[in-house]
Parts: structure tokens; C-alpha cells; sequence
């Protein structure tokens, strides 16, 4: 695509990560500005910064501010081209194009064209007004009227019209002051005629229009009888459209030997109208315009080799894409063949910083293992992989993607718990959920996979922190390695209580000072020690209202430590609870009875596995999700 934005485009096999850039300041003198930017516009990958953050901070530098000549004759060519269908060849522009002189030559054109539409225009009017009039002449054509001789009566009206059926026979109702003839019958309306004198033409028409009358104006062409006219008038019409296509000739005509001209003109003048988009992107001192631009890292070469190809008089300087604070850097991610789907779910929460950490490729893992776990079964597994697919392919759902891949994770698990749509005897379970000597490994292994996801997002935020060189954030908040180490700690100390009671040092009085209770005072006095790198004073509101302060917060952070780790057991849940859903579909087809092939017992089995896999499949989903968000983005993201 090409564009002035970066496309987030990558290889497949590659790492999910930012993609490296680079800064590009572009010099240029002011006299090729329209032969730089065509040549710009040609170039893929490129986004411009606004020229306004360089204005204001720089003095004497100003935004280029011209008027775009070429917009208007642009809309001219595109006009003669679609009106009058034309046939353009394919021709390179001419930047040397002068503008009051093909200007010139093209209204020449159009006025010539316009004589001839003219002509072409009143025929099609004609044609048009006698097709009117010979609609109404073929329901009179019965009639021996003589138009010229009734309608110049001097002291006679006379009305053509029709009216209800049902209304003419009302007409006998009324004094004999106007006489009516009926001329034809169609639709259950009549087309009549009536003539009255002159003197009471006032109060006829009063009486036909309340019954519903509708008057036919008859043109003052006509003459004759209505056969006579109507075959003048049909002749008429023939004629005119046999000559309009000599019209339409002529036209093409005058544009034949001038198409090449015109092409050039559309060529030049739309590229040339796009250079005036990057207008907004060129701030200028003197005789020089610049602009500055992010590209990929990659493409450093082959884009710097391109722009100085332009003019012996363009300079290009390459800088590290952090290198001007006033600039902010595009943030491009990197993309594989297995994360990329999951992006959707990154930028329903935001893009990351062109600093930050991508976290795609640790969100599609995390994403396809939980759901994987929660909604383990090898035959639902199969269908959400098919439904993902065919919803892809046929209706370029994205979401399809990420469908196959957490479908392959639920057939992988199925083979663990032994579930083939809901049934555990087609295949041995390598660990069977619903069995009352597994349900706390279940749960506990639930707990055991969140408290590793929430260490693995806690590193991420000292990672991602030590690059910003964000030391109070990286060293002593609850995210941080301080958090680290007192919730791997206190981890410890849990396994210890529960499950390996032989772990040396853990419970130790220096094992609880050290690893817990001094990590616990860095997190209170965080805040603090960040004051003190900022160089501001440390407790600016007083000591004892930042230990009042604090001492809420810490304990909000030892709570939502235990209720994140907590809220995992939701994934050991809904193993249970999938699990017991089959066991129900199951015993509700056992109930309809019929045996195991009875059609019955195979539509309740369907039924169930559909609503059992719309249902959970549903509710899974947004539950992997939720944890996603609120148990690992909010602790590094």
C-alpha cells in the first residue's frame, strides 16, 4: 500500500515484536517541491510527521502553505472523461504542463462538444414532448375530431380529460349547459371531451373537476385528426432518433484527435494534486522545505537511496527514531503465522509505545492455553477449528483465525481429560476431571498455571520499565521486582503449608523478614523513592499522612494479589463445569432411549453438543479474556 501511514505487515515466521525505525530528515529546494513529493508518493512504508510540531519550537521555520492549482482542472479532465466516455490511453505526465494553456485548449473542447449536445439535447426534448402527446392521442384515436377547426372555435371551451367511469354517469344528473363525448374506455376510466360556451366555461369546469375530472393539455402542434397527427408525430420522432447517433459521432469527433492531450492532462494533474496531501508535512526556511519521517529499519537503504535519486539537490539524514523529543515514533508490529490474529484482542486494549513491550505473541500463548484447558474436547475442538475456518474464508472474520488455533489447543486437552464430544469411553483420559481424587490437583494446578502467568507479567513490567529507565517502577512497586519477590515468597511458604513440607529455609524467621516483610516496606515506600530520583522531597505532604496513605494501599495490593491468583480458579471451574454439562446431555439422551442408535438418543446428543459448545464456547472466551485484561495487561500493559 502506498501511503504516508506504516502498515503493520511482516513475514510469517518471524517474531512478534516492534518494529525497529529509523528518522528521516529531508531537505530540498523549494523549486522541486512537486518533483520530490511525486516521486515521494511512489515510495511504500513511509510516515510523515506533521510539519506544525517543527514550527512551533523552531523559530523562523513556517508550515508550506500554497494553493493547489491542479484540483480544479483535475475535476475538469475526470468530467470530460466520464461524460463524454472516453477511452484515454495510458500516457507518463508532464510536469511541465502549462496551466492557462491546456486549460485553454480544454474549454475550447468542451465548447465544441456543447454545441453539438445542445442540438442532441432539444432532439431528446422533442422526442420526449411527442411521445407525451402521442400517449394521449391513442385514446382518442377512435375519435373523428378535426383538431384544428375545434379548438380555434371562438366562442366555444373545449376540454380533453378523463374521468371515473363512475363519475361520467353523473353527468346526466346536471343542466344541459356543456355537451360530453366519450372517446375511449381504459383502466375504468373515461377519456371524453366537452364543450360548453364561454360565458358558462366558469362553472362547467367547476362541475367536471368535482367529479374527479383531469384535463389533457393537447400541445398546439397537432393539427388534423388524431390518426393524421399521430402518424405526423410518429414520423417525427423516427426521424430524430435516427440523426442522434450522427450526433453522438460528431461529439467523439471532437475530442479523436486530442486524446492523447487529455490523457496527459488526467495523468499529470492527479499526481501532481496528491502532492499537495503532503503539504501539512513540510515546514520551510527560506528557499528550502523539509520534512522528517519514520521508515522501517530495514528499508533504511533502499529508501534513502530512492529520495537522493530524486535530485542531485536532495539531502537525506538518517537519526535513531528516538533521537527528537518532539516527535513520537509510529509503533509497527512484527507478526508470525500464530500470533498475528490475537492482535485484535492487543488493540481492543491499545497499541503499545514505540518503548513498550509487545505483548501479542504472550497473549496468543496464554489466550490458547486457557481456553484450551477450559474447554478441553477433542470433537468440539475439531468443530470450532472447521467453524473458524469456513467463517474466515467465507466471510473474512478474523476472529476465524484465532478459532482454528484455539480449537487445535481444546482437541489437545480433550486427549488429556478423554473427551470426545462429552463422551470419556472412546478414548483413556490421561487425567479425568470429574473425578473426586483429581478435583483439587484440578484446582490447584488452576491456581499453579495464574500464579505463573502473573510472575511472567510481572517480569514483562521490569523489563519493559528497565528500558524507560523507570528505576522506582522497575525496582520497588507491587509489579515490579520487589512485587516478585514477595509473591513468589509467599507462594513458597504455600506450597510448603499444602503440599512439600520438607523445603528448607522457607518459614524461617530470616526467610520471612528478608523475602516478605522488607520487600512489602520498598512497595509502601515506592512513591517515595520515586520523589527522590525526581529530586523532589520524599514525603512533601508529611510523613505521617504518606504512612496513612500507604498503608491502604499496601493493603489493597496484598488484595488484589490474593484475588487475582484466586480468580484462576475459574479455569479449573470450567473444566468441572463443561465436563458436568456433557454429563447431563448425556443423561437427558439416555432418557429419550432408543440405545445408541436410536434417532432420539443422536438428536438430543447433537442438540446438546451444539448448545453446550455455543454456550460454554461463549462464556469461555470472553472468561480468557477477562483474565487477559484485568490479571495480566494491568501489570505491565
Amino acid at each position: 500500500m502506498k501511503s504516508c501511514h506504516l502498515q503493520f505487515i511482516r513475514k510469517t515466521g518471524e517474531n512478534m515484536s516492534i518494529e525497529k525505525l529509523k528518522l528521516l530528515e529531508i531537505e530540498f529546494p523549494n523549486s522541486i517541491t512537486n518533483k520530490v513529493l511525486s516521486s515521494i508518493s511512489t515510495i511504500d512504508h513511509i510516515h510523515f510527521t506533521s510539519a506544525s510540531k517543527i514550527a512551533e519550537s523552531v523559530s523562523g521555520i513556517e508550515m508550506l502553505e500554497r494553493e493547489n492549482p491542479y484540483e480544479p482542472m483535475l475535476t475538469k479532465v475526470n468530467y470530460i472523461k466520464d461524460h463524454y466516455h472516453l477511452d484515454l490511453p495510458e500516457l507518463s505526465s508532464n510536469y511541465d504542463l502549462d496551466l492557462n494553456e491546456y486549460n485553454e485548449k480544454l474549454d475550447a473542447l468542451v465548447n465544441k462538444a456543447k454545441e453539438i449536445e445542445k442540438v442532441e439535447d432539444e432532439l431528446t426534448q422533442m422526442i420526449e414532448e411527442n411521445e407525451g402527446v402521442i400517449e394521449i392521442l391513442e385514446n382518442v384515436n377512435n375519435s373523428e375530431f378535426d383538431f384544428d377547426s375545434l379548438l380555434e372555435c371562438q366562442y366555444l371551451s373545449v376540454r380533453f380529460g378523463k374521468m371515473p367511469k363512475e363519475s361520467v354517469n353523473k353527468l346526466k344528473y346536471y343542466e344541459s349547459i356543456f355537451l360530453y363525448y366519450v372517446l375511449s374506455t381504459k383502466n375504468n376510466e373515461d377519456y371524453i371531451v366537452y364543450i360548453t360556451v364561454n360565458n358558462k366555461a366558469l362553472v362547467v369546469d367547476n362541475i367536471f373537476n368535482s367529479l374527479y375530472f383531469e384535463e389533457i393539455k393537447l400541445p398546439n402542434f397537432i393539427h388534423g385528426t388524431a390518426k393524421d397527427a399521430l402518424y405526423r408525430l410518429k414520423d417525427e420522432i423516427k426521424t430524430a432518433k435516427d440523426y442522434l447517433p450522427t450526433l453522438e459521432t460528431r461529439i467523439q469527433n471532437v475530442f479523436k484527435d486530442d486524446l492523447e492531450f487529455i490523457s496527459t492532462c488526467l495523468t499529470t494533474c492527479t499526481i501532481l494534486n496528491k502532492t499537495y496531501v503532503y503539504d501539512k508535512y513540510i515546514f520551510t526556511l527560506g528557499n528550502t522545505n523539509g520534512m522528517y519521517c519514520f521508515i522501517f529499519k530495514k528499508d533504511k537503504e533502499k529508501i534513502v537511496k530512492a529520495l537522493e535519486s530524486i535530485d542531485d539537490s536532495v539531502h537525506v539524514s538518517v537519526q535513531p527514531a528516538n533521537s527528537d523529543y518532539r516527535l513520537t515514533p509510529p509503533t509497527s508490529l512484527k507478526e508470525n503465522f500464530f500470533s498475528k490474529p490475537f492482535k485484535m484482542f492487543v488493540e481492543m486494549y491499545g497499541l503499545p509505545s514505540y518503548t513498550d513491550f509487545d505483548p501479542t505473541t504472550f497473549v496468543a500463548i496464554s489466550y490458547t492455553l486457557l481456553f484450551g484447558i477450559m474447554y478441553g474436547d477433542v470433537g468440539q475442538g475439531a468443530l470450532l477449528i472447521l467453524v473458524g475456518y469456513l467463517a474466515y474464508k467465507l466471510k473474512g472474520m478474523k476472529l476465524g483465525l484465532i478459532g482454528t488455533r484455539i480449537g487445535i489447543a481444546s482437541m489437545i486437552f480433550g486427549v488429556v481429560f478423554g473427551s470426545v464430544f462429552g463422551s470419556e469411553e472412546l478414548i483413556t483420559p490421561f487425567f479425568a476431571p470429574m473425578s473426586s481424587n483429581n478435583t483439587m490437583t484440578l484446582l490447584m494446578s488452576a491456581v499453579s498455571i495464574g500464579a505463573l502467568l502473573t510472575l511472567i507479567s510481572m517480569c514483562i513490567n521490569v523489563y519493559v520499565n528497565g528500558k524507560k529507565g523507570n528505576k522506582a517502577e522497575m525496582y520497588f512497586s507491587q509489579n515490579g521486582i520487589a512485587g516478585i519477590v514477595f509473591y513468589f515468597s509467599v507462594l513458597l511458604m504455600v506450597v510448603k503449608m499444602l503440599l512439600i513440607k520438607n523445603i528448607p529455609f522457607v518459614s524461617n524467621p530470616v526467610y520471612i523478614v528478608v523475602l516478605i516483610v522488607v520487600p512489602l516496606l520498598l512497595i509502601f515506600f515506592k512513591e517515595a523513592f520515586e520523589r527522590k530520583f525526581e529530586g523532589e522531597t520524599m514525603f512533601k505532604d508529611g510523613i505521617g499522612g504518606y504512612i496513612v496513605q500507604s498503608f491502604f494501599e499496601l493493603f489493597d495490593v496484598c488484595l488484589t494479589f490474593l484475588s487475582n491468583t484466586m480468580s484462576f480458579l475459574r479455569v479449573g471451574g470450567f473444566v468441572l463445569s463443561h465436563a458436568g454439562m456433557m454429563l447431563v446431555v448425556y443423561t437427558l439422551a439416555e432418557m429419550v432411549g432408543g440405545g445408541h442408535i436410536g434417532i432420539g438418543y443422536i438428536l438430543v446428543l447433537i442438540l446438546g453438543n451444539l448448545f453446550v459448545m455455543c454456550l460454554e464456547g461463549l462464556i469461555v472466551g470472553i472468561q480468557v479474556l477477562r483474565l487477559e485484561f484485568y490479571e495480566m495487561f494491568s501489570r505491565y500493559y
